[in-house]
C-alpha cells in the first residue's frame, strides 16, 4: 500500500525534466499536430487529451493511482464525492431505473437518491444491510444498482459485503460502495465484491483538508454483457457517440467509466481542477500511516469514553455487543479509520454544550482532516431527513460524531473529558469526574 501510494501512475523518467512528482497541467486545450489527429479524439478512434472538461494529464495519474490501489481496472477523477456517487449512479440506473440503497448512509447520498435522482425518473427501495432478508426482498426486475458504503457514516457501521453482493449478483445488478471512510489503506470494496468503488478523496485521500474531490473505480467484476438488456446505454451502439460502450470491455477496459466520462462527465462539468488532482496525490503518499494511526486512536477513545457519565453509548465496531464486531475482525484488520459517534445523554442541548466546550477539536462537518473534527448530524449533515431516516441510520439528538486527526491521543482524550464535564454542568443531566 505505501509503495503503491507513492509510485503508481507515475514514472520520473517518462517526464521531460525527470520530475519526482507529477506536473500540475493547467491547460485548458492541448495542440494537435493535424486536423486528423484531434479528429480522431473526438470520434474515439484515439486516447489522448482535448479539452480539459473531459481529461487532464495530472489528473490521469490520480486515475491510475487509485486504480492500482484497489486493483481495479480503471478509474475516472470527478470535482467531489457526490459528483463521484451521481454519475456512477447515473450511468448504471438512469432514466427510469431501480436502486436498493443501505439505511446508512450519508446524508446526502440519501438526499440525492430521494431528490434529485428521482427527478430523473430513478426509484429506490431503502434496506437494512444487517438483514440480508431485507436487502434480498428490496430488489425488482428493474434494479439497476445497489449502494452501500463500507464504513458507515458516522455510526461506523460495517457490512458484510461479500453476502451482500451475492445477492445482487444473483440477479446481474452491480454493487456500487462509497469506500470513503475506509479508503484502499484499510479496505479494498473488490475484493470483497463490489462492483464500483467511490470515494469522497476530500477526506482520508487528502488528509488534510484543503481540497474536494471525488473518484470512481471500476474493479473489473461488472460487465454490462451479461445482461445486455438492462443495460442498452453500454450494450448497444450509442446514438450520441457512435460507439458501442461495453465493447471496451474487450480489451480489458471499462466501458461503463468511457460511459460515464463521455456523458456526465462531460455534460455536467463535474472537472477536477489539475491542482486539486496534484494536492490528492501528495495526500496519497501518506496514507497508510494516516490510517493506522487514526484508526488505532479512535478505537482508544472509544473505549475509553464508553466509560464515562453521560455517554449513553459509543458507535465504534470495537464496542461490545457490536453486531459487526466479527467483521470487523474479519474484514478491516488494519482498523476502521478515525470516524465514530457517541450519543450523549440529555439529547441537542448537551451535544451543543460539548461541542462548544471543546478547544481542540474542531466544529465542522468534513472528515479526515490532519485535525480532529466534530459535528452534530441530526442538526448538519443529516438535517433535512426525515426523523425516521435519521433513527435507521443511528443519527439521533444527542449524537456526535468525531473524526480523529493526527494530534497527540491523550490531548484529545483530555479535550473530550473538560467538554463532558462542561456538557454536564450546563444541562445538569449527568456529571463527569474528569
Amino acid at each position: 500500500m505505501s509503495t503503491a501510494g507513492i509510485h503508481a501512475g507515475w514514472d520520473a523518467a517518462a517526464d521531460a525534466h525527470n520530475a519526482l512528482t507529477p506536473p500540475i497541467h493547467t491547460a485548458s486545450a492541448y495542440a494537435h499536430s493535424s486536423h486528423a489527429e484531434l479528429s480522431a479524439l473526438f470520434q474515439r478512434r484515439a486516447d489522448g487529451f482535448a479539452y480539459s472538461r473531459s481529461g487532464n494529464p495530472t489528473t490521469a495519474v490520480l486515475e491510475q493511482r487509485i486504480t492500482a490501489l484497489e486493483h481495479g481496472i480503471g478509474a475516472v477523477a470527478v470535482a467531489s464525492g457526490q459528483a463521484a456517487t451521481t454519475i456512477a449512479l447515473c450511468a448504471l440506473a438512469a432514466p427510469g431505473g431501480h436502486v436498493v440503497a443501505s439505511s446508512r448512509l450519508y446524508g446526502g447520498t440519501t438526499e440525492l437518491l430521494d431528490d434529485t435522482l428521482a427527478d430523473f425518473g430513478v426509484t429506490c427501495t431503502v434496506a437494512d444491510p444487517w438483514d440480508l432478508t431485507a436487502w434480498d426482498a428490496a430488489f425488482t426486475e428493474d434494479t439497476r444498482a445497489a449502494i452501500v458504503e463500507s464504513i458507515a457514516n458516522p455510526g461506523a457501521q460495517l457490512v458484510d459485503l461479500g453476502a451482500l453482493s451475492a445477492i445482487a449478483h444473483a440477479r446481474d445488478v452491480p454493487v456500487v460502495v462509497d469506500s470513503t471512510l475506509a479508503s484502499p489503506a484499510l479496505y479494498r470494496p473488490g475484493e470483497h465484491g463490489a462492483d464500483i468503488v467511490v470515494h469522497s478523496a476530500t477526506k482520508y485521500l487528502c488528509g488534510h483538508g484543503t481540497t474536494i474531490a471525488g473518484l470512481i473505480v471500476d474493479t473489473g467484476r461488472f460487465d454490462p454483457r451479461r445482461c445486455p438488456q438492462r443495460w442498452p446505454q453500454l450494450t448497444r451502439p450509442n446514438r450520441r457517440f457512435g460507439v458501442t460502450f461495453a465493447q471496451e470491455y474487450t480489451r480489458g477496459a471499462s466501458g461503463l467509466l468511457a460511459y460515464a466520462r463521455a456523458k456526465y462527465v462531460t455534460d455536467f462539468g463535474t472537472t477536477l481542477p489539475a491542482t486539486s488532482a496534484q494536492q490528492i496525490l501528495v495526500g496519497i503518499e501518506t496514507l497508510d500511516l494516516r490510517m493506522r494511526k487514526v484508526s488505532a486512536d479512535a478505537a482508544a477513545l472509544a473505549a475509553h469514553l464508553q466509560a464515562l457519565p453521560g455517554v449513553l453509548r459509543v458507535e465504534h465496531p470495537t464496542m461490545p455487543g457490536r453486531p459487526d464486531a466479527a467483521m470487523a475482525a474479519r474484514d478491516f484488520p488494519r482498523g476502521t479509520s478515525g470516524v465514530f459517534s457517541l450519543e450523549l445523554a440529555g439529547g441537542e442541548a448537551a451535544a451543543a454544550a460539548f461541542c462548544d466546550a471543546l478547544s481542540l477539536w474542531t466544529i465542522a462537518v468534513n472528515l479526515g482532516d490532519a485535525r480532529s473534527l466534530v459535528c452534530h448530524p441530526a442538526t448538519t449533515t443529516h438535517c433535512h431527513l426525515t426523523d425516521h431516516q435519521r433513527e435507521v441510520c443511528g443519527v439521533r439528538p444527542g449524537t456526535v460524531r468525531l473524526s480523529v486527526g493526527l494530534e497527540d491521543v491523550a490531548d484529545l482524550r483530555a479535550d473530550l473529558e473538560q467538554a463532558l464535564a462542561v456538557a454536564g454542568a450546563a444541562t445538569g443531566t449527568f456529571t463527569s469526574t474528569a
